[in-house]
């Protein structure tokens, strides 16, 4: 991250402790960063054709301002075909999320899924991967409103530059791009690698983005002490089946395609079942899938506050609501917002990317001091 200063002194302290920074030198120039780790955690050794080799493992980045005002550090995740660097700095080179949160005290922890990025993928043994193309990436991200898909999306107006191939911005972001495992594999993966990362760096705040929506409700769901919030940016959605794209897909476990804790326990002879709402909320919403009656409940979803927020001009803007539905059906304590309500207008799906990037950094800031105490 090209802004970031580091101290002249590192501070003695762990991943995890409280430091204490050395006082600055007269007239040295303001200190951001007082410690910068990285790390990895997760991981187990298998054989790979005749081969000891580690899998699963998480690569994890990690910010310690120099003025810690925060008690919990915030785990930001990122979502499909995506990486840390979605954090870092924006294509046309602003500033970044991980870097504004470092300057308003809070401790950082970004992440590269297993098998994905920094995080080594073996093939042999955790499957295939694949690549978004150009033209999706353009229709679902940066340039929606060229040829409408759903109704909301006429209203993008955020993403730097003209969000096409041959754009510079845009190719910058595309050359970010990584190839990804499906939905299934990552969240397991992702489940035992975030709980791993938890027991590192102690209680948390999940920041989740798009696909790595399931990932923070399966890592609170194995480690619910550790988890103080999460922040549901546009999470993976609606819950049980997909409402624009690939509709014949179903999410098994309502918000996952792999097992979560409900109460009553979900057995072989006593599946969940869902029912569909008679009409939508309003014009241009999907109508949400729910639990049917009695719902069971998430418990180890229910011991802190979520906030699942939603843009004006995302796909999501079309569902988010459902997931917000389902989770406060299952007793879950949810904060359902649309950022358009607060006069953060025009984004699409990558809103930490955007031109009102920091806009909207600002406003989860002022909501995480507000539930966090």
């Amino acid at each position: 991250m090209k802004r970031i200063l580091f101290a002249a002194c590192m501070v003695a302290a762990s991943a995890t402790g409280v430091f204490a920074a050395a006082p600055p030198a007269p007239n040295a120039p303001p200190q951001i960063t007082a410690r910068h780790d990285v790390f990895y955690v997760g991981g187990h050794y298998e054989d790979d054709h005749g081969k000891m080799v580690m899998v699963g493992q998480m690569f994890v980045e990690g910010i310690t301002p120099a003025h810690l005002t925060h008690p919990y550090p915030l785990v930001l995740i990122h979502g499909l075909a995506q990486t840390a660097v979605n954090w870092m700095e924006t294509p046309d080179g602003r500033e970044g999320w991980a870097e504004w949160f470092a300057q308003h005290g809070w401790r950082v922890y970004m992440v590269d899924q297993p098998a994905r990025g920094r995080s080594a993928w073996n093939p042999n043994l955790q499957g295939a991967v694949s690549a978004v193309p150009v033209d999706l990436i353009e229709k679902l991200f940066t340039d929606p409103q060229a040829n409408p898909v759903w109704a909301q999306a006429k209203l993008h107006t955020q993403w730097p530059g003209t969000g096409v191939a041959g754009d510079p911005t845009f190719d910058q972001f595309y050359a970010s791009q990584v190839p990804s495992l499906p939905n299934g594999p990552s969240e397991t993966l992702m489940q035992q690698a975030g709980a791993a990362l938890l027991d590192k760096i102690g209680p948390a705040i999940l920041v989740t983005h798009s696909q790595a929506g399931a990932f923070g409700w399966l890592i609170a769901d194995a480690r619910p002490k550790l988890v103080r919030a999460i922040v549901a940016l546009e999470p993976l959605g609606p819950p049980y089946k997909d409402a624009i794209f690939q509709t014949g897909h179903d999410r098994p476990w309502g918000l996952t395609d792999v097992p979560l804790t409900y109460d009553p326990p979900v057995t072989d002879q006593s599946a969940i079942s869902f029912a569909q709402q008679d009409k939508p909320d309003g014009p241009d919403l999907a109508a949400c899938w729910s639990q049917a009656s009695p719902p069971r409940k998430l418990p180890n979803l229910g011991g802190f506050p979520v906030l699942v927020a939603s843009t004006q001009a995302s796909y999501h803007a079309v569902y988010d609501h459902c997931t917000a539905r389902y989770l406060k059906q299952a007793g879950v304590n949810v904060d359902f917002q649309r950022l358009a309500d607060h006069g953060i207008t025009g984004n699409g799906h990558m809103m930490m990317l955007e031109k009102n990037n920091l806009q909207i950094a600002a406003y989860l800031d002022t909501w995480l001091t507000q539930h966090i105490h």
